[in-house]
Formats: structure tokens, C-alpha cells, sequence
């Protein structure tokens, strides 16, 4: 069913029975005019909206109300060590690869209140610090973020010790997928099995598709509630040919990723070299600075932090990110149990790629390329992982 813009108000007050909806699975064309309709919709059913947006001239994830907060028009500009935004000649709305901020500021923010205690009458009152979780509409994940919100799904939701805020969070959230059309020069998605297309775990999947001035949205119903959303939303049928016109852009970002890292039997090389000269190297040129775990869409290790105000009579405690680059981390009783910096690198590398497939049954990287981009020294961990490959061949 089409609806168009003509009958819109008389659509928005019939009921849901009324209204013929999209099955799950169903393919969809939403043009660009009427893409603020679909977050009109979404805040008519309480969500915040949160998504990718223009400032300090990087894109990062932060609030937005209107399709106007998106980046249209800009790109990203991704190598080792450096980033920059640079204007498109057409007004693209997803023209970029991926913001610098990963969905877990958003899902699992980097501090959060615990609890306080309070001092009265002589005796201390714990209490909880309770908030009103949002309800979350994420516009914009990319499928290599979409795999890691999977992966903190698995430990943080559904674990045997789970978040009860993370959880809620991702109970009450909502979706909206953008498939990758054009690749970054330090993506390496589709090494790892996670892009550049949007395989599970969204509401709605869109491919942005512009042929001379025609500008659309190929929607993939992804849920239910996906399926209810879309149905206020004007729109129609896609046809044959212009699901074939979207997965073949896809195709092409899938072609033309910027590297490539060779995950064949890599968790044996990696552990057959843990005493590679490599790590040396690696150490001698990392700055311990943590940016690739605070960029990383995987990382969720965190500590604890414990307040007191100037009178005494209130104390707080916080769970704040962490990262395992920096030495205290690994303090226990007598001393840090990776005290050097090439400890550390390998113990974060090896992992991601490794460590983390025994633990977590897959691999910890999802191949966004934030950790090359944002390196201050442009480590590349799939250059790197190549290069202990190399000398793994040469001794055995």
C-alpha cells in the first residue's frame, strides 16, 4: 500500500488493524522527502533519537530531532592516525562510514552513577540511583556496529552476571540500519564476517541509493516493530530491480574495503607467538594512551570509583570506563600483572582475535577501524596481525 502525503493526517488516526503494514523481511522504498515522517513517528512512540551528527568537525553519535541534525553532504576521511570530514558533491545523507563514537556511549555510558550512601542521624542510607532508562531509537548503525552491540548483547544481556541497565536499555531500544554503500580506507568488515550489510538485529535496514535526482531508501523490515513503524510512513513496494540496484551497492563497499585481515587459523599464529620479537616493536611505538578501547565498539571493561563530598555526610560510588592499556589496571596485591607496554598491546590484541574466540565463541573485533584511525601513532592492527603471520610461516 502507498500512502501518500495527501491523506497522511486521515492515515495517522486509523487504527493498526485499519492500516495494511509490512511483513518482517519485506522490502520497502521510503524517499528522501519523507524520511523526517519516519522520526516523527518514532518520537510519537516516546523514543530519543540518537544518532550521527557534525561537531568539533567529527561525526560522533549525540542527540538529533530532525533529518537536518544528520551529516548530509559530508563524508569522513579515515587513515592511520588521522581523520578529517570533506564535503560530497551530492547531498547524501549516510555518506560516511562510521562515527567516532561507538553505540556503548550510548548503550553502556562510560560513567554511571551506582548508588550514594547518605549519612543520617549517625547511620548510613544506601541509596539507589534511580533513573528513568530512555527509550533509544538508533539511527544510523552501521552492520559492523550492529555485531557489536551483538557481542555486548552476549556478555552484558545476556551473560551469567547481566547488566540490569544495559539490558533494559537494549529491551526498550530501537534499530534503524544503514547498509555500507561506499568503504572507508580502515574498514575491514567484510574480513570479519560483519559487513558492510546489515545481516540481523535491526527494526529497519536502509540502502541510500541516489541516481540522478532520485533519491531514496531501499527499507528492509527487520521486526514486528519495524513493521508497525513503517506503515505510518509514506512509502511503497520496492521493486525487483531496485533490490537488485542496492544490494549490488552494497556489493561494490564489500570490494573495495580499505584493508584486509587474513582470519584463517589467525587464533593459532597469534598463540604460537606470544614471544614474538613483534610485540617488542609494537611496544616501543604504542603510546599506552587507550584510545583504541575507548573507540573500540567491543571493548566494555570499566572500574569503580568511590566519592565523598566536603561535609562527609554524602558518598557516591561510579562505574567509569577502563582500559586494559593503562598499568593500574592489572594491579593486584604485590604489583601490575603487564607492566610493560608490550604486554599490554598483547594482551589486547591477541584478545580481540584470539582469547576472545575461546572465551565468547567469536572473534572481539567487528574490523570498524576506529583503533587505525584514532592510534596517535597509526597502529594498524590488521598490518600488524599480517606481520606476525609472516614470521609465523618463516619458523615454521
Amino acid at each position: 500500500m502507498q500512502i501518500t502525503i495527501d491523506n497522511w493526517q486521515a492515515v495517522e488516526v486509523l487504527t493498526m488493524s485499519d492500516v495494511q503494514s509490512p511483513q518482517v523481511h519485506d522490502n520497502i522504498v521510503i524517499e528522501r522527502a519523507h524520511l523526517q515522517v519516519l522520526f516523527d513517528a518514532l518520537h510519537r512512540r516516546g523514543y530519543r533519537t540518537v544518532g550521527p551528527t557534525i561537531r568539533d568537525e567529527v561525526i560522533v553519535c549525540d542527540d538529533i530531532d530532525r533529518v537536518e541534525d544528520l551529516p548530509i553532504g559530508w563524508r569522513d576521511v579515515q587513515t592511520n592516525g588521522s581523520y578529517r570530514l570533506a564535503a560530497l558533491e551530492e547531498e547524501k545523507v549516510f555518506g560516511f562510514t562510521v562515527s567516532v563514537h561507538a553505540w556503548k556511549r550510548i548503550l553502556y555510558p562510560p560513567v554511571m552513577k551506582l548508588f550514594q550512601a547518605v549519612r543520617d542521624n549517625g547511620q548510613y542510607r544506601l541509596e539507589d540511583d534511580e533513573q528513568e532508562i530512555p527509550q533509544y531509537a538508533l539511527i544510523g548503525v552501521r552492520a559492523c556496529d550492529l555485531c557489536a552491540i551483538a557481542i555486548l548483547d552476549q556478555v552484558l544481556a545476556n551473560g551469567i552476571y547481566p547488566d540490569p541497565v544495559y539490558a533494559e536499555t537494549r529491551r526498550k531500544s530501537f534499530v534503524l540500519a544503514v547498509n555500507c554503500t561506499e568503504a572507508g580506507n580502515t574498514c575491514f568488515c567484510a574480513s570479519m564476517g560483519t559487513g558492510p550489510k546489515a545481516r540481523a538485529g535491526y527494526d529497519l535496514a536502509m540502502t541510500e541509493i541516489i541516481e540522478d535526482d532520485n533519491h531514496h531508501f531501499i527499507v528492509e523490515v527487520g521486526s514486528d516493530k519495524g513493521a508497525a513503524l513503517v506503515a505510518r510512513v509514506p512509502h511503497r513496494e520496492a521493486l525487483a530491480a531496485e533490490v537488485a540496484a542496492a544490494d549490488e551497492a552494497v556489493s561494490h563497499a564489500a570490494n573495495s574495503m580499505g584493508r584486509v585481515l587474513d582470519t584463517d587459523g589467525l587464533k593459532d599464529v597469534l598463540y604460537r607467538n606470544l614471544e614474538s620479537q613483534r610485540w617488542e616493536r609494537l611496544g616501543e611505538r604504542c603510546l599506552s594512551c587507550g584510545n583504541c578501547t575507548m573507540v573500540c565498539p567491543t571493548c566494555f571493561c570499566t572500574t569503580v570509583e568511590d566519592t565523598t563530598d566536603l561535609t562527609g555526610q554524602r558518598a557516591a560510588r561510579y562505574r567509569k570506563a577502563d582500559s586494559c592499556f593503562v598499568e593500574g589496571f592489572s594491579y593486584i596485591h604485590g604489583g601490575c600483572v603487564r607492566s610493560s607496554t608490550m604486554s599490554r598491546y598483547r594482551q589486547w590484541m591477541t584478545h580481540k582475535l584470539a582469547t576472545w574466540q575461546d572465551q565468547f565463541g567469536g572473534f572481539g573485533c567487528v574490523g570498524c577501524g576506529r583503533c587505525i584511525t584514532w592510534c596517535p601513532v597509526g597502529i594498524d592492527i590488521t598490518a600488524e596481525a599480517q606481520k606476525i603471520r609472516e614470521a609465523d610461516k618463516i619458523h615454521t
